[in-house]
């Protein structure tokens, strides 16, 4: 069973230097370009009988915005932590994100070793 890491950003240089930075924890990295492309892929990984231990994910996107991809989600998954990643800082934002069940928070621009110690900290 392979464990994934779900980067869920609609931009393409985000993705990639996330991916980058996680490549050395030794998880599979798999890139949604929005929500409702992120909940597709998760459900593609978990049909073929691997899991999904972490989303990373931003707010503002198209078609599914991060806010909404967490409460879809969390209809099927309560137990995956999700981190988003953003460059919202705003006290009500953060406050719908964990309503919507978030796990933490990253604000952009971020370091390396600030990500990967978020995701150490929830990955074991």
């Amino acid at each position: 069973m392979s464990k994934y890491i779900m980067v869920i950003d609609d931009s393409p240089t985000i993705r990639v230097s996330v991916e980058l930075a996680l490549k050395q924890l030794g998880f599979m990295i798999k890139q949604a370009e929005n929500g409702q492309d992120a909940l597709d892929k998760i459900s593609e990984i978990k049909n073929g009988g691997d899991e999904v231990v972490l989303c990373l994910s931003d707010i503002n996107m198209p078609v599914l915005n991060g806010i909404e991809f967490i409460t879809e989600f969390r209809k099927v998954d309560k137990f995956t932590p999700v981190v988003v990643l953003t460059t919202e800082a705003e006290k009500d934002i953060i406050q719908k994100g964990k309503e919507a069940g978030a796990s933490g928070w990253i604000i952009k621009p971020f370091q390396a070793e600030d990500l990967l110690n978020v995701v150490k900290r929830f990955v074991k």
